[in-house]
Protein backbone atom coordinates (compact mmCIF):
# COMPACT_ATOMS: atom_id res chain seq x y z
CA UNK A 1 0.00 0.00 0.00
CA UNK A 2 1.43 3.46 -1.02
CA UNK A 3 2.44 6.08 1.92
CA UNK A 4 -0.08 9.50 2.05
CA UNK A 5 1.68 12.24 -0.34
CA UNK A 6 4.31 14.14 1.81
CA UNK A 7 3.11 17.50 3.53
CA UNK A 8 3.92 20.45 1.52
CA UNK A 9 1.45 22.94 2.48
CA UNK A 10 0.97 25.95 -0.46
CA UNK A 11 2.43 29.18 0.76
CA UNK A 12 -0.77 31.63 1.47
CA UNK A 13 -0.77 35.00 2.25
CA UNK A 14 -3.74 34.99 5.01
CA UNK A 15 -5.80 38.05 4.87
CA UNK A 16 -8.72 36.13 6.20
CA UNK A 17 -10.43 36.82 10.03
CA UNK A 18 -7.82 33.79 11.16
CA UNK A 19 -5.46 32.26 11.31
CA UNK A 20 -3.05 35.19 10.41
CA UNK A 21 0.16 35.08 9.02
CA UNK A 22 2.83 33.62 11.25
CA UNK A 23 6.12 35.86 11.85
CA UNK A 24 9.25 33.45 11.01
CA UNK A 25 10.27 33.64 14.89
CA UNK A 26 7.37 32.29 15.92
CA UNK A 27 7.48 29.66 13.32
CA UNK A 28 11.10 28.68 14.62
CA UNK A 29 10.44 28.79 17.77
CA UNK A 30 7.36 26.12 17.23
CA UNK A 31 10.67 23.76 16.71
CA UNK A 32 12.61 23.97 19.06
CA UNK A 33 12.98 20.97 21.04
CA UNK A 34 10.71 19.54 23.23
CA UNK A 35 10.52 19.54 27.33
CA UNK A 36 8.41 18.02 29.66
CA UNK A 37 5.70 20.11 30.72
CA UNK A 38 7.00 19.67 34.54
CA UNK A 39 10.74 20.55 33.03
CA UNK A 40 12.36 23.31 35.40
CA UNK A 41 13.05 25.41 31.95
CA UNK A 42 9.23 25.10 30.68
CA UNK A 43 7.94 25.90 34.18
CA UNK A 44 9.87 29.08 34.42
CA UNK A 45 9.10 30.05 30.24
CA UNK A 46 5.24 29.97 31.62
CA UNK A 47 6.45 32.99 34.42
CA UNK A 48 7.73 34.78 31.45
CA UNK A 49 4.95 34.31 29.26
CA UNK A 50 1.86 35.18 32.37
CA UNK A 51 4.54 38.82 32.62
CA UNK A 52 4.20 39.04 29.04
CA UNK A 53 0.22 38.51 28.65
CA UNK A 54 -0.15 40.67 31.78
CA UNK A 55 1.56 43.37 29.53
CA UNK A 56 -0.14 42.95 26.53
CA UNK A 57 -4.23 42.86 28.63
CA UNK A 58 -2.69 45.66 30.69
CA UNK A 59 -3.22 43.93 33.63
CA UNK A 60 -1.96 42.82 36.96
CA UNK A 61 -4.59 39.66 37.46
CA UNK A 62 -2.62 37.06 39.53
CA UNK A 63 -5.19 34.67 37.30
CA UNK A 64 -3.42 35.32 33.91
CA UNK A 65 -2.16 32.31 31.56
CA UNK A 66 -3.05 30.69 28.68
CA UNK A 67 -5.94 27.71 28.19
CA UNK A 68 -5.05 24.60 26.09
CA UNK A 69 -7.32 25.45 23.71
CA UNK A 70 -8.26 27.58 20.59
CA UNK A 71 -10.14 30.98 21.66
CA UNK A 72 -13.88 29.36 21.92
CA UNK A 73 -11.89 26.98 24.72
CA UNK A 74 -11.38 30.34 26.36
CA UNK A 75 -14.99 31.38 25.58
CA UNK A 76 -16.02 28.15 27.46
CA UNK A 77 -13.30 28.85 30.05
CA UNK A 78 -14.48 32.21 31.09
CA UNK A 79 -17.98 31.10 31.23
CA UNK A 80 -18.44 28.04 32.65
CA UNK A 81 -16.04 29.05 35.84
CA UNK A 82 -18.79 31.87 36.43
CA UNK A 83 -22.01 30.44 35.48
CA UNK A 84 -23.85 28.37 37.76
CA UNK A 85 -27.82 26.16 36.91
CA UNK A 86 -29.93 28.76 37.69
CA UNK A 87 -27.60 31.84 37.06
CA UNK A 88 -29.02 34.76 35.23
CA UNK A 89 -26.94 35.85 32.35
CA UNK A 90 -26.84 38.58 30.11
CA UNK A 91 -25.00 38.23 26.52
CA UNK A 92 -25.41 41.00 23.95
CA UNK A 93 -25.50 39.71 20.23
CA UNK A 94 -25.35 41.69 17.27
CA UNK A 95 -23.07 38.94 15.39
CA UNK A 96 -22.27 34.92 15.28
CA UNK A 97 -19.61 35.31 18.59
CA UNK A 98 -22.38 36.67 20.63
CA UNK A 99 -24.70 34.03 19.99
CA UNK A 100 -21.89 31.55 20.69
CA UNK A 101 -21.38 33.25 24.05
CA UNK A 102 -25.09 32.95 24.72
CA UNK A 103 -25.50 29.05 23.94
CA UNK A 104 -22.22 28.50 26.12
CA UNK A 105 -24.08 30.04 28.95
CA UNK A 106 -27.29 28.04 27.88
CA UNK A 107 -25.48 24.97 28.29
CA UNK A 108 -24.01 25.88 31.68
CA UNK A 109 -27.23 26.21 32.85
CA UNK A 110 -27.36 29.92 32.90
CA UNK A 111 -31.25 31.42 32.35
CA UNK A 112 -29.76 33.45 29.57
CA UNK A 113 -31.37 37.13 28.40
CA UNK A 114 -30.09 37.87 25.34
CA UNK A 115 -30.45 41.88 23.88
CA UNK A 116 -29.94 42.41 19.90
CA UNK A 117 -28.47 45.19 17.79
CA UNK A 118 -28.93 44.94 14.05
CA UNK A 119 -25.57 43.29 12.71
CA UNK A 120 -22.74 45.92 12.34
CA UNK A 121 -23.66 47.96 14.92
CA UNK A 122 -22.71 48.39 18.67
CA UNK A 123 -24.39 48.53 21.78
CA UNK A 124 -24.88 51.53 23.95
CA UNK A 125 -25.12 52.32 27.75
CA UNK A 126 -28.90 53.04 27.15
CA UNK A 127 -29.37 49.55 25.25
CA UNK A 128 -28.14 47.66 28.65
CA UNK A 129 -29.71 49.69 31.16
CA UNK A 130 -33.05 48.65 31.14
CA UNK A 131 -31.78 44.86 30.25
CA UNK A 132 -29.82 45.28 33.55
CA UNK A 133 -32.71 46.41 35.79
CA UNK A 134 -34.99 43.30 33.96
CA UNK A 135 -32.33 40.11 34.17
CA UNK A 136 -30.15 41.28 37.41
CA UNK A 137 -27.35 39.16 36.02
CA UNK A 138 -24.88 37.64 37.75
CA UNK A 139 -22.95 37.92 34.46
CA UNK A 140 -22.76 39.84 31.40
CA UNK A 141 -21.09 38.74 28.39
CA UNK A 142 -20.00 40.80 25.62
CA UNK A 143 -17.60 41.10 22.47
CA UNK A 144 -14.92 43.45 22.04
CA UNK A 145 -13.89 42.81 18.49
CA UNK A 146 -17.25 41.08 16.94
CA UNK A 147 -15.72 38.99 13.95
CA UNK A 148 -18.25 38.37 11.85
CA UNK A 149 -19.05 42.11 11.45
CA UNK A 150 -15.98 43.96 11.79
CA UNK A 151 -17.87 46.59 14.67
CA UNK A 152 -15.87 47.75 17.66
CA UNK A 153 -17.38 47.55 20.70
CA UNK A 154 -16.86 50.38 23.31
CA UNK A 155 -16.18 49.29 26.39
CA UNK A 156 -15.68 51.72 29.47
CA UNK A 157 -18.55 53.21 30.08
CA UNK A 158 -20.97 49.95 29.89
CA UNK A 159 -17.73 48.22 31.94
CA UNK A 160 -18.81 50.91 34.23
CA UNK A 161 -22.60 50.27 34.20
CA UNK A 162 -22.26 46.47 34.95
CA UNK A 163 -19.76 46.90 37.76
CA UNK A 164 -22.49 49.18 39.93
CA UNK A 165 -25.60 46.88 39.04
CA UNK A 166 -23.12 44.14 40.47
CA UNK A 167 -22.28 41.80 37.49
CA UNK A 168 -19.40 40.40 36.51
CA UNK A 169 -18.88 41.76 32.54
CA UNK A 170 -17.14 38.73 30.54
CA UNK A 171 -15.25 40.06 27.43
CA UNK A 172 -14.61 38.52 24.32
CA UNK A 173 -11.04 40.08 22.79
CA UNK A 174 -10.35 37.26 20.56
CA UNK A 175 -9.93 39.72 17.36
CA UNK A 176 -9.00 42.24 19.43
CA UNK A 177 -6.01 41.51 21.72
CA UNK A 178 -2.28 42.93 20.14
CA UNK A 179 -4.51 44.91 17.61
CA UNK A 180 -6.06 47.60 19.41
CA UNK A 181 -6.42 48.37 23.26
CA UNK A 182 -7.69 45.91 25.83
CA UNK A 183 -7.65 48.03 28.90
CA UNK A 184 -8.58 45.18 31.52
CA UNK A 185 -7.72 46.68 34.61
CA UNK A 186 -8.19 50.67 33.71
CA UNK A 187 -11.70 49.61 32.38
CA UNK A 188 -12.41 47.46 35.35
CA UNK A 189 -13.03 44.17 33.02
CA UNK A 190 -13.33 40.75 35.14
CA UNK A 191 -12.71 37.53 32.57
CA UNK A 192 -11.51 38.57 29.04
CA UNK A 193 -10.12 36.06 27.01
CA UNK A 194 -8.62 35.87 23.19
CA UNK A 195 -6.97 33.75 20.99
CA UNK A 196 -3.25 33.16 19.56
CA UNK A 197 -4.31 33.33 16.27
CA UNK A 198 -5.47 36.52 15.61
CA UNK A 199 -3.72 39.77 16.23
CA UNK A 200 -1.07 38.12 18.14
CA UNK A 201 0.35 36.49 15.20
CA UNK A 202 0.85 32.20 16.38
CA UNK A 203 -0.95 29.60 15.36
CA UNK A 204 -3.95 28.79 16.82
CA UNK A 205 -4.36 26.29 19.96
CA UNK A 206 -3.79 28.78 22.53
CA UNK A 207 -6.44 30.90 24.20
CA UNK A 208 -4.85 33.43 26.62
CA UNK A 209 -7.27 34.09 29.33
CA UNK A 210 -7.56 36.56 32.40
CA UNK A 211 -9.37 36.83 35.66
CA UNK A 212 -9.79 39.87 38.15
CA UNK A 213 -9.78 39.07 41.56
CA UNK A 214 -13.48 40.03 41.81
CA UNK A 215 -13.75 36.96 39.53
CA UNK A 216 -11.75 34.52 40.94
CA UNK A 217 -13.61 34.90 44.52
CA UNK A 218 -16.78 33.96 42.49
CA UNK A 219 -15.08 31.52 41.23
CA UNK A 220 -13.65 29.99 44.82
CA UNK A 221 -17.48 30.96 46.27
CA UNK A 222 -19.61 28.25 43.53
CA UNK A 223 -21.78 26.18 44.98
CA UNK A 224 -21.44 23.43 42.30
CA UNK A 225 -18.33 22.08 40.53
CA UNK A 226 -17.39 23.10 37.22
CA UNK A 227 -18.94 21.86 34.29
CA UNK A 228 -15.53 21.13 32.77
CA UNK A 229 -12.75 19.48 34.97
CA UNK A 230 -10.58 20.37 32.02
CA UNK A 231 -10.91 23.90 31.96
CA UNK A 232 -11.77 24.79 35.67
CA UNK A 233 -9.46 27.41 36.73
CA UNK A 234 -9.74 26.60 40.40
CA UNK A 235 -7.60 23.73 39.79
CA UNK A 236 -5.69 24.86 36.11
CA UNK A 237 -4.26 28.03 38.86
CA UNK A 238 -2.80 25.15 40.78
CA UNK A 239 -0.65 24.47 37.64
CA UNK A 240 -0.03 27.97 36.67
CA UNK A 241 0.51 29.44 40.37
CA UNK A 242 3.41 28.82 42.51
CA UNK A 243 2.40 25.10 43.49
CA UNK A 244 2.52 23.62 39.80
CA UNK A 245 0.33 21.00 40.79
CA UNK A 246 -0.08 18.95 37.60
CA UNK A 247 -3.60 19.11 35.39
CA UNK A 248 -2.98 18.31 31.94
CA UNK A 249 0.06 17.91 29.72
CA UNK A 250 0.45 21.92 28.26
CA UNK A 251 0.62 22.05 24.51
CA UNK A 252 4.65 22.66 24.80
CA UNK A 253 5.81 23.91 21.31
CA UNK A 254 2.20 25.90 21.28
CA UNK A 255 4.09 27.76 24.20
CA UNK A 256 7.61 28.37 22.97
CA UNK A 257 4.91 29.89 19.83
CA UNK A 258 3.26 32.24 21.82
CA UNK A 259 5.64 33.28 23.88
CA UNK A 260 7.76 34.15 20.62
CA UNK A 261 4.79 36.14 19.65
CA UNK A 262 4.36 38.09 22.98
CA UNK A 263 7.54 39.02 22.99
CA UNK A 264 7.88 40.19 19.13
CA UNK A 265 4.70 42.59 20.76
CA UNK A 266 6.10 43.82 23.52
CA UNK A 267 9.47 44.91 21.20
CA UNK A 268 7.31 46.59 19.07
CA UNK A 269 5.61 48.29 21.98
CA UNK A 270 1.72 48.21 22.34
CA UNK A 271 1.09 51.52 21.04
CA UNK A 272 3.23 51.41 17.89
CA UNK A 273 1.35 48.16 17.42
CA UNK A 274 -1.97 49.77 17.66
CA UNK A 275 -0.61 52.62 15.32
CA UNK A 276 0.49 49.60 12.97
CA UNK A 277 -2.80 48.05 12.65
CA UNK A 278 -4.90 51.57 12.19
CA UNK A 279 -2.42 52.81 9.32
CA UNK A 280 -3.07 49.87 7.60
CA UNK A 281 -6.08 49.58 7.95
CA UNK A 282 -6.76 53.41 6.78
CA UNK A 283 -4.68 52.21 3.40
CA UNK A 284 -6.81 49.10 2.68
CA UNK A 285 -10.22 51.40 3.50
CA UNK A 286 -9.30 53.80 0.90
CA UNK A 287 -8.62 51.14 -1.63
CA UNK A 288 -11.73 49.47 -0.75
CA UNK A 289 -13.46 52.28 -1.23
CA UNK A 290 -12.02 53.55 -4.51
CA UNK A 291 -13.47 49.99 -5.63
CA UNK A 292 -16.38 50.98 -4.70
CA UNK A 293 -16.90 48.42 -1.96
CA UNK A 294 -19.03 49.39 1.30
CA UNK A 295 -18.32 48.82 5.20
CA UNK A 296 -21.04 46.67 6.76
CA UNK A 297 -20.31 47.34 10.21
CA UNK A 298 -21.14 51.13 11.83
CA UNK A 299 -18.34 53.98 10.47
CA UNK A 300 -17.69 55.18 13.82
CA UNK A 301 -16.82 51.66 15.40
CA UNK A 302 -15.25 49.95 12.79
CA UNK A 303 -12.11 47.36 13.61
CA UNK A 304 -9.17 48.54 11.71
CA UNK A 305 -8.08 44.43 12.11
CA UNK A 306 -11.44 43.05 10.60
CA UNK A 307 -12.62 44.61 7.55
CA UNK A 308 -16.41 43.37 6.77
CA UNK A 309 -17.62 44.97 3.30
CA UNK A 310 -20.66 44.59 1.20
CA UNK A 311 -19.89 41.80 -1.92
CA UNK A 312 -21.43 44.15 -5.11
CA UNK A 313 -24.61 43.41 -6.65
CA UNK A 314 -24.14 41.01 -9.71
CA UNK A 315 -20.49 39.95 -8.35
CA UNK A 316 -19.89 36.40 -7.55
CA UNK A 317 -18.32 36.75 -4.38
CA UNK A 318 -17.49 32.90 -4.00
CA UNK A 319 -15.63 32.93 -7.17
CA UNK A 320 -13.40 35.84 -6.44
CA UNK A 321 -12.60 34.31 -2.77
CA UNK A 322 -11.47 30.50 -5.35
CA UNK A 323 -9.38 33.42 -7.77
CA UNK A 324 -7.94 35.16 -5.30
CA UNK A 325 -6.67 31.85 -3.55
CA UNK A 326 -5.75 30.22 -6.74
CA UNK A 327 -4.33 32.87 -8.86
CA UNK A 328 -2.73 35.15 -6.25
CA UNK A 329 -2.25 32.85 -3.41
CA UNK A 330 -4.67 35.59 -0.68
CA UNK A 331 -6.98 34.04 1.21
CA UNK A 332 -10.01 36.05 2.36
CA UNK A 333 -13.17 34.98 4.35
CA UNK A 334 -16.54 35.16 3.83
CA UNK A 335 -19.79 36.26 5.26
CA UNK A 336 -21.12 33.93 8.72
CA UNK A 337 -24.87 33.84 9.34
CA UNK A 338 -26.47 36.63 8.76
CA UNK A 339 -23.92 37.71 6.20
CA UNK A 340 -23.23 34.56 4.47
CA UNK A 341 -22.99 35.08 0.80
CA UNK A 342 -23.02 38.86 1.72
CA UNK A 343 -19.60 39.74 2.61
CA UNK A 344 -16.45 39.32 2.85
CA UNK A 345 -14.14 39.58 5.84
CA UNK A 346 -10.74 41.13 5.15
CA UNK A 347 -8.17 40.82 7.73
CA UNK A 348 -5.20 42.96 8.71
CA UNK A 349 -4.29 41.06 11.72
CA UNK A 350 -0.33 41.09 13.57
CA UNK A 351 2.89 39.91 11.17
CA UNK A 352 -0.01 40.09 7.57
CA UNK A 353 -0.76 44.16 8.92
CA UNK A 354 1.80 45.35 6.10
CA UNK A 355 1.55 47.72 3.54
CA UNK A 356 2.50 45.14 0.73
CA UNK A 357 -0.15 42.40 1.38
CA UNK A 358 -2.68 45.77 0.97
CA UNK A 359 -1.33 46.57 -2.32
CA UNK A 360 -1.15 43.24 -3.34
CA UNK A 361 -4.63 42.47 -2.43
CA UNK A 362 -5.98 45.74 -4.15
CA UNK A 363 -4.36 44.96 -7.19
CA UNK A 364 -5.82 41.21 -7.55
CA UNK A 365 -9.22 42.68 -6.08
CA UNK A 366 -8.65 45.16 -9.00
CA UNK A 367 -8.44 42.35 -11.76
CA UNK A 368 -11.01 40.28 -10.01
CA UNK A 369 -13.79 42.19 -9.87
CA UNK A 370 -13.34 44.45 -13.38
CA UNK A 371 -13.63 40.75 -14.70
CA UNK A 372 -16.82 40.45 -13.10
CA UNK A 373 -18.21 43.35 -14.49
CA UNK A 374 -18.22 45.60 -11.89
CA UNK A 375 -18.13 49.46 -12.65
CA UNK A 376 -15.22 51.18 -10.75
CA UNK A 377 -12.21 53.41 -11.75
CA UNK A 378 -9.10 50.98 -12.39
CA UNK A 379 -5.83 51.41 -10.61
CA UNK A 380 -7.48 53.90 -8.28
CA UNK A 381 -7.58 51.31 -5.36
CA UNK A 382 -3.53 51.15 -5.64
CA UNK A 383 -3.89 54.64 -5.61
CA UNK A 384 -5.64 55.45 -2.71
CA UNK A 385 -4.18 53.08 -0.42
CA UNK A 386 0.00 54.74 -1.92
CA UNK A 387 -1.83 57.87 -1.18
CA UNK A 388 -2.43 57.09 2.73
CA UNK A 389 1.09 55.39 3.33
CA UNK A 390 2.37 58.64 1.22
CA UNK A 391 1.14 60.90 3.95
CA UNK A 392 2.13 58.69 6.91
CA UNK A 393 6.03 59.35 6.22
Amino acid sequence: MSLPPPLVPPPRILMGPGPSEIQPRVLAALSCPTVGHLDPYYLELMNHMQQLLRRTFRTENQLTFAVSGTGSAGMECAVVNLVEPGDSVLVCVCGVFGQRMADVAARAGGKVTQIEKPWGQVFTPDDLAPALRRASPKVVGLILAETSTGAWQPLEEIARLVRDAGALLVVDAVTALGGIPVEVDAWGLDVVYAGSQKCLSCPPGLAPITFSPRAVDHVQQRRTPVQSWYLDVRLLSQYWGSDRVYHHTAPINMTYALYEALRLIDEEGLEACFARHALHHRALRAGLEALGLTYLSDPRHTLPMLNAVAVPPGVDEAAVRRELLSRFGIEIGGGLGAYKGRAWRIGLMGHGARSNNVLLLLAALDQLLAHEGHSFERGAAVAAANRVYELSN
